[in-house]
Formats: structure tokens, C-alpha cells, sequence
């Protein structure tokens, strides 16, 4: 029996009206978007419901764009919109803090021309993209690039026996860094962040530079973390005011990217879009996706209160999220490594003293953690001053270890570490106010 789910029959602009709708398209969850053609404007209604929500277009009252005349609603499988914008002969995408043109941006004449027409489009299961032309009657396909996804940071291979130099070198001192730095970020291209709170900046620079190339004022109080994303936006904790805030690097303005209650340790952005901060004051990790309006929320390890089971954290520092959204914790107050599959309440410890942990290994105070390409842990351990990798069946130190005196190599409560393109380590050695660089051979 036919039963109508949008519109009521009749041309209009109300919640429950659409004029000429063109494109369709519904989810995994029964909800049906809309492209309303003559009313400029794309409708999402929810599952049972006959009143819409303008989801981008005039009338929206989220972050948004103006449409002319939208023919077509598409979403890939984390919720992105993608939408043929017909009569401004572009295809707009959406993103974690808007949207953008995606294909037909340009304004010269010749690039308008070669995007006129456009009718249909579709998503193949690679990724590619095809458009129909009505006046040109042809089909185009857009090729995916592959490397457009994935981390923003290195996760270089290492053989077994890699060694790094034990005569570090220094990249930044106190006097960019100002004291007590915490916070490193290396991207792809080899930029180095971090951040200097007495300034409240947020700096950037070439490696090999002695001094940032670029320097972006937060007026944020004590900020701890930052993390990079692909399209280069930076994400960074601004907790003393219960925000997680992204600088958008199209637009130079920051944004509200996630409400916390207590500064963030460190962030992450998994490859799911989620992003994961860690309150170490509160003993939990929290995680909110990306795209999402709403700013709240959830938990994705421990309880809010300081413990020590497998559901309980004591002041975790650094996370890393692997490629199968496992979670992994430097639980500061509790000496060891926790990692939670996705969906498990309960952690197992990965490193830590006593059984039942992977590895058996005494630490102090862990606050960084990463995972090269091969899923080995690198850990600072930062209370014995140290840097720890772990192998196939045991963990052992490569930088600060017992028996090594050279002072170039010496920490003073180190906090995370960070790789370039080439292997080379960067460690953040915050009780010496300082980067050190450590060549991989």
C-alpha cells in the first residue's frame, strides 16, 4: 500500500512542504534526505516524522551554504553529504565543520563549461564519483585519491633492530617553546606544531627551521594538546573554558569543536572522525564525531572516578586510536598501558608490572604513546625519564635508557614523542622546556 513519507501534495516552504523535489536518497536508519529543488535547500526527515529539518540551504540554522536549485543528495558511509548543486553547476561536499565545493569550484568560464549540465551523480564502492550530464549526454567519472584519507601523521616502518642516535639534537628551546611545553604534532609534509602557553600561540614550523614559519594567537589559557587533521585544521584544547576548539585553516576563525569539563591531556582524531580527548583531571577518555552539531559527548574509557580495574583510570595522559578503532591509554597514575576494543567497557593492559599484561614491564608515569605502521608500541615513560618500544614479545628502551649517561640524550620528565617522514624521532622533553630530534639509522 503506497503511504506518503514527505510533502503534502501541494507546492510550499513550511517543515512538511517541498517544491519540486528532485534528488533522494535514505539511510541505514530509515531516514529520508531530500533535495528541494525549487525551495533551494536540502531536508532531512527523520524516520515516521512529517515535519523536516533544513539541513543545508536557506532556513538552516546550522553551519551551511546557499543552493540553487539542488538535484541530487548523496552519503558516504560516515553521514557526509554530498550534493549536486545544480544551478550553481557544483557538487558541494560536506565536512567535519561544513562545507565546500568539491567538483565545478572554479570561476573561470572554462571550467563552467565543462561542468554544465549536471543532472545525476553517484558513488561507486571505491569512492569514485560519477556525474550524469543532461546537456553534454555523457557520464564523467571523478577518480578518489586514496592517500585524501587516513592519519595526518607518520607512522614510519622500523625493522626489529632499529637504533635512533643517542646525540640528540635540539629542534625548539624555551624560548619558542616558553616552559613546560606538552604539546607535538608532526604532519606528512614534515610541519612540526606544538604550542607556547605563556604567548598563547600556536606555532609552526618547517623542519629544519630554527624559528616558526607561522604563529596563530588562541588567547586560550593553558592549553595541553593539539591534533592536525588531513584538511590541515587544527584542532586544540582550550578546557580551562570547557572547549575543545578547531582553527579552520580556510577560514582563519576558530569554532566550538567539542564541550569538555576539564582540559584535554591530549586529542586524537580516529579514522572514523571521531575525536577523542583525554581528561586526565576526571579520569576518562571522551569521544564525539565530528560532523555532528551537537557538542556533547560520550564516554570511550573509564568511569569518571580514579581506580585501578579494568574499567577505571587514574590520570590518563596520551591515546592513540589504531586503524580498527582500538583505543589506547598511558594510565599515568596506575603505571601502565590500557587498550579498549571498540564496544568493550573493560581494558586490558597492554604493559604494566604484574599479570596479567602483554608485556611485564615497570613504568612510571606514561604520558605519550604511538603506533608505527607494524602496530608496535612506542611509550614515554615518563617519570624513569625514558622512551620504551615494544617487539614481538617483550618491550625495551631506545632513548634515556640505564647505562647511557650521554647528556644529549638525557630527559627531564619527557611527555610525548612524534616521528617524521624519514623515521627520525621528536621527542617533547617538557621538564627541559625543549624538542629533541633523535636521527633513525
Amino acid at each position: 500500500m503506497d503511504a506518503i513519507v514527505a510533502g503534502r501534495g501541494t507546492r510550499g516552504y513550511g517543515s512538511d512542504e517541498l517544491s519540486w523535489p528532485h534528488g533522494i536518497f535514505v539511510d541505514t536508519n530509515s531516514d529520508l534526505f531530500v533535495a528541494d529543488f525549487d525551495n533551494g535547500r536540502v531536508q532531512l526527515f527523520p524516520f515516521g516524522e512529517r515535519n523536516a529539518i533544513t539541513l543545508v540551504g536557506f532556513g538552516s540554522k546550522y553551519a551551511s551554504i546557499l543552493l540553487q536549485h539542488p538535484s541530487e543528495v548523496v552519503l558516504d558511509a560516515y553521514r557526509y553529504l554530498f550534493i549536486l548543486d545544480t544551478g550553481n553547476r557544483r557538487i558541494i561536499q560536506e565536512e567535519p565543520n561544513g562545507f565546500r565545493c568539491f567538483v565545478g569550484c572554479s570561476e573561470e568560464v572554462d571550467s563552467q563549461i565543462r561542468f554544465n549540465g549536471p543532472s545525476s551523480m553517484s558513488l561507486d564502492s571505491f569512492g569514485n564519483m560519477f556525474v550524469v550530464y543532461s546537456y553534454g549526454d555523457h557520464i564523467e567519472k571523478f577518480q578518489f585519491l586514496e592517500n585524501s584519507c587516513g592519519f595526518a601523521f607518520n607512522q614510519p616502518k622500523f625493522c626489529s633492530k632499529s637504533v635512533w642516535s643517542q646525540n640528540g639534537m635540539t629542534v625548539a628551546d624555551q624560548f619558542t617553546l616558553g616552559s613546560k611545553p606538552s604539546a607535538l604534532f608532526i604532519d606528512k609534509k614534515n610541519l612540526i606544531y606544538s604550542i607556547n602557553r605563556e604567548t598563547m600561540k600556536i606555532l609552526v614550523w618547517h623542519q629544519g627551521n630554527i624559528e616558526p614559519t607561522k604563529t596563530i594567537f588562541t588567547g586560550f589559557f593553558n592549553s595541553s594538546s593539539l591534533f592536525v587533521a588531513l584538511n590541515g585544521d587544527i584542532y586544540i584544547d582550550n578546557g580551562a573554558r570547557s572547549a575543545v576548539k578547531a582553527w579552520i585553516l580556510n577560514k582563519k576563525v576558530f569554532i566550538d569543536a567539542m564541550s569538555v569539563f576539564s582540559s584535554c591531556t591530549s586529542l586524537f582524531i580516529d579514522l572514523n572522525d571521531y575525536l577523542y580527548c583525554s581528561m586526565s583531571n576526571h579520569h576518562q577518555i571522551i569521544k564525539k564525531r565530528l560532523h555532528e552539531r551537537i557538542m556533547t559527548w560520550t564516554s570511550a574509557a573509564g568511569t569518571g572516578v580514579k581506580g585501578s580495574s579494568s574499567t577505571e583510570l587514574d590520570n590518563p595522559y596520551g591515546i592513540f586510536i589504531d586503524s580498527s578503532s582500538n583505543l589506547y591509554v598511558t594510565d599515568c597514575g596506575n603505571d601502565r598501558i590500557q587498550k579498549f576494543r571498540p564496544n568493550v567497557v573493560g581494558g586490558t593492559t597492554e604493559v604494566g608490572r604484574a599479570l596479567p599484561a602483554r608485556f611485564q614491564y615497570s613504568l612510571s608515569c606514561p604520558t605519550g604513546i604511538t603506533l608505527d605502521a607494524q602496530g608496535f608500541l612506542f611509550v614515554v615513560d615518563s617519570k624513569n625519564h625514558r622512551v620504551l618500544r615494544s617487539g614481538i614479545s617483550h618491550m625495551r628502551c631506545v632513548l634515556g635508557c640505564d647505562g647511557i649517561s650521554i647528556k644529549s640524550t638525557q630527559f627531564l620528565f619527557p611527555s610525548t614523542l612524534a616521528f617524521d617522514s624519514d623515521g627520525n624521532m621528536f621527542v617533547m622533553d617538557s621538564g627541559n622546556h625543549r624538542i629533541r630530534k633523535f636521527q633513525y639509522s
